[in-house]
Protein backbone atom coordinates (compact mmCIF):
# COMPACT_ATOMS: atom_id res chain seq x y z
CA UNK A 1 0.00 0.00 0.00
CA UNK A 2 1.07 3.71 -0.63
CA UNK A 3 0.81 6.18 1.64
CA UNK A 4 -1.11 9.63 0.44
CA UNK A 5 -0.24 12.93 1.67
CA UNK A 6 -2.39 15.88 1.81
CA UNK A 7 -2.01 19.10 1.88
CA UNK A 8 -3.56 20.80 5.11
CA UNK A 9 -5.09 23.78 2.50
CA UNK A 10 -6.78 20.28 0.61
CA UNK A 11 -7.98 18.73 4.40
CA UNK A 12 -9.30 22.36 5.24
CA UNK A 13 -11.09 22.57 1.44
CA UNK A 14 -12.34 18.96 2.00
CA UNK A 15 -13.62 19.59 5.96
CA UNK A 16 -14.82 23.19 5.08
CA UNK A 17 -18.70 24.02 5.85
CA UNK A 18 -20.10 25.81 2.98
CA UNK A 19 -23.69 27.88 2.44
CA UNK A 20 -24.80 29.33 -0.80
CA UNK A 21 -27.08 32.45 -0.34
CA UNK A 22 -29.08 32.51 -3.63
CA UNK A 23 -31.36 35.21 -4.87
CA UNK A 24 -31.11 38.21 -7.64
CA UNK A 25 -29.54 40.33 -5.28
CA UNK A 26 -30.92 43.49 -7.76
CA UNK A 27 -29.42 45.22 -5.66
CA UNK A 28 -28.03 44.02 -2.27
CA UNK A 29 -29.02 45.58 0.62
CA UNK A 30 -28.37 45.81 4.38
CA UNK A 31 -31.02 43.21 4.86
CA UNK A 32 -29.44 40.92 2.83
CA UNK A 33 -25.78 42.00 4.55
CA UNK A 34 -27.60 41.08 8.19
CA UNK A 35 -28.27 38.12 6.97
CA UNK A 36 -24.80 37.17 5.49
CA UNK A 37 -22.85 38.24 8.58
CA UNK A 38 -24.57 36.41 10.70
CA UNK A 39 -24.61 32.86 8.62
CA UNK A 40 -20.66 34.02 8.53
CA UNK A 41 -20.18 33.06 12.08
CA UNK A 42 -21.91 29.51 11.42
CA UNK A 43 -20.11 28.47 8.30
CA UNK A 44 -16.63 29.10 6.69
CA UNK A 45 -18.01 30.15 3.84
CA UNK A 46 -20.86 31.71 2.14
CA UNK A 47 -21.23 31.83 -1.46
CA UNK A 48 -23.90 34.75 -2.72
CA UNK A 49 -25.38 32.40 -6.07
CA UNK A 50 -26.55 35.76 -8.28
CA UNK A 51 -29.46 34.43 -9.79
CA UNK A 52 -29.73 34.97 -13.37
CA UNK A 53 -33.59 34.61 -14.50
CA UNK A 54 -34.27 35.77 -18.03
CA UNK A 55 -37.99 36.68 -17.31
CA UNK A 56 -36.56 39.11 -15.14
CA UNK A 57 -35.25 42.70 -16.30
CA UNK A 58 -32.79 43.99 -13.58
CA UNK A 59 -31.10 47.17 -12.83
CA UNK A 60 -28.12 46.10 -12.86
CA UNK A 61 -26.49 42.70 -14.59
CA UNK A 62 -24.75 39.76 -13.31
CA UNK A 63 -21.39 40.75 -13.10
CA UNK A 64 -22.21 44.59 -11.54
CA UNK A 65 -24.43 42.68 -8.88
CA UNK A 66 -21.46 40.84 -8.04
CA UNK A 67 -19.23 43.68 -7.81
CA UNK A 68 -21.79 44.72 -5.28
CA UNK A 69 -21.69 42.41 -3.27
CA UNK A 70 -18.40 41.73 -2.86
CA UNK A 71 -18.20 45.54 -1.74
CA UNK A 72 -20.90 45.50 0.53
CA UNK A 73 -19.39 42.36 2.25
CA UNK A 74 -15.84 43.13 2.33
CA UNK A 75 -15.75 43.51 6.41
CA UNK A 76 -16.91 39.76 5.85
CA UNK A 77 -14.04 37.52 5.13
CA UNK A 78 -15.30 34.81 4.27
CA UNK A 79 -17.53 35.83 1.19
CA UNK A 80 -17.66 34.38 -2.25
CA UNK A 81 -20.30 35.19 -4.97
CA UNK A 82 -21.08 33.91 -8.40
CA UNK A 83 -24.02 34.22 -10.96
CA UNK A 84 -25.89 31.08 -12.19
CA UNK A 85 -28.77 30.41 -14.44
CA UNK A 86 -29.58 27.09 -13.15
CA UNK A 87 -31.13 24.95 -10.52
CA UNK A 88 -29.96 26.41 -6.80
CA UNK A 89 -29.70 22.53 -5.74
CA UNK A 90 -27.41 21.71 -8.25
CA UNK A 91 -24.90 24.94 -7.82
CA UNK A 92 -24.81 23.55 -4.13
CA UNK A 93 -23.89 20.17 -5.14
CA UNK A 94 -21.47 21.71 -7.60
CA UNK A 95 -20.00 24.19 -4.76
CA UNK A 96 -19.96 21.05 -2.17
CA UNK A 97 -22.44 23.25 -0.20
CA UNK A 98 -23.94 21.34 2.82
CA UNK A 99 -26.86 24.51 3.03
CA UNK A 100 -28.91 26.95 1.73
CA UNK A 101 -29.80 29.88 3.45
CA UNK A 102 -32.31 32.24 2.91
CA UNK A 103 -34.13 35.25 5.36
CA UNK A 104 -37.54 35.72 6.14
CA UNK A 105 -39.09 39.15 6.72
CA UNK A 106 -42.55 38.48 7.16
CA UNK A 107 -44.99 35.14 7.57
CA UNK A 108 -46.20 35.14 4.13
CA UNK A 109 -42.45 34.86 3.17
CA UNK A 110 -42.01 31.64 5.01
CA UNK A 111 -44.51 29.24 2.38
CA UNK A 112 -42.63 30.25 -0.76
CA UNK A 113 -39.26 29.40 1.06
CA UNK A 114 -41.01 26.18 2.29
CA UNK A 115 -41.66 24.89 -0.94
CA UNK A 116 -38.46 26.12 -2.25
CA UNK A 117 -36.56 24.07 0.86
CA UNK A 118 -38.96 20.89 -0.26
CA UNK A 119 -38.35 21.25 -3.96
CA UNK A 120 -34.33 22.01 -3.29
CA UNK A 121 -34.05 19.27 -1.13
CA UNK A 122 -36.07 16.48 -3.78
CA UNK A 123 -33.16 17.80 -6.07
CA UNK A 124 -30.33 17.55 -3.52
CA UNK A 125 -30.64 15.44 -0.60
CA UNK A 126 -27.03 16.40 0.88
CA UNK A 127 -28.04 20.26 1.42
CA UNK A 128 -29.80 21.35 3.92
CA UNK A 129 -32.19 25.29 4.04
CA UNK A 130 -31.89 26.96 6.47
CA UNK A 131 -34.51 29.81 7.12
CA UNK A 132 -32.98 32.44 8.81
CA UNK A 133 -35.59 35.80 10.29
CA UNK A 134 -34.28 39.03 9.26
CA UNK A 135 -33.79 41.72 11.76
CA UNK A 136 -36.41 44.14 12.76
CA UNK A 137 -34.50 46.98 11.35
CA UNK A 138 -34.65 45.44 7.82
CA UNK A 139 -37.62 43.71 8.27
CA UNK A 140 -39.40 46.56 5.69
CA UNK A 141 -36.82 46.27 2.68
CA UNK A 142 -36.24 44.59 -0.39
CA UNK A 143 -34.62 45.56 -3.37
CA UNK A 144 -37.47 46.61 -5.38
CA UNK A 145 -37.94 49.14 -2.62
CA UNK A 146 -34.82 50.56 -2.25
CA UNK A 147 -34.34 50.93 -6.28
CA UNK A 148 -38.20 52.93 -6.01
CA UNK A 149 -37.18 54.94 -3.28
CA UNK A 150 -33.22 56.11 -4.75
CA UNK A 151 -35.28 56.81 -8.21
CA UNK A 152 -37.10 58.97 -6.58
CA UNK A 153 -34.32 60.54 -5.13
CA UNK A 154 -35.03 58.95 -1.38
CA UNK A 155 -32.06 58.98 0.92
CA UNK A 156 -31.38 55.45 1.01
CA UNK A 157 -28.30 55.28 3.18
CA UNK A 158 -29.68 53.29 6.05
CA UNK A 159 -30.83 50.76 3.75
CA UNK A 160 -27.56 50.43 1.10
CA UNK A 161 -23.48 50.25 1.47
CA UNK A 162 -21.87 53.06 0.02
CA UNK A 163 -20.79 51.56 -2.90
CA UNK A 164 -24.61 50.06 -3.75
CA UNK A 165 -25.66 53.89 -3.20
CA UNK A 166 -23.10 55.12 -5.76
CA UNK A 167 -23.87 52.63 -8.54
CA UNK A 168 -27.95 53.41 -8.04
CA UNK A 169 -27.10 57.34 -8.08
CA UNK A 170 -24.99 56.38 -11.61
CA UNK A 171 -28.00 54.58 -12.80
CA UNK A 172 -30.48 56.63 -12.26
CA UNK A 173 -28.81 60.07 -13.20
CA UNK A 174 -28.14 58.65 -16.58
CA UNK A 175 -32.11 57.79 -17.20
Amino acid sequence: QSIRWYSINFLEELLMRIVVYPGTFDPIHRGHIDIAERASKLFDQIIFAVAINSEKNPLFNSDERIELILGATKHIPNVKAYSTDGLIADFARDHKAVALIRGLRHVSDFEFEFQMATMNHHLNENVSTLLMVTSEHYIHLNSSVVKDVAKLNGDISKFVSSNVMLKLKEKFDRS
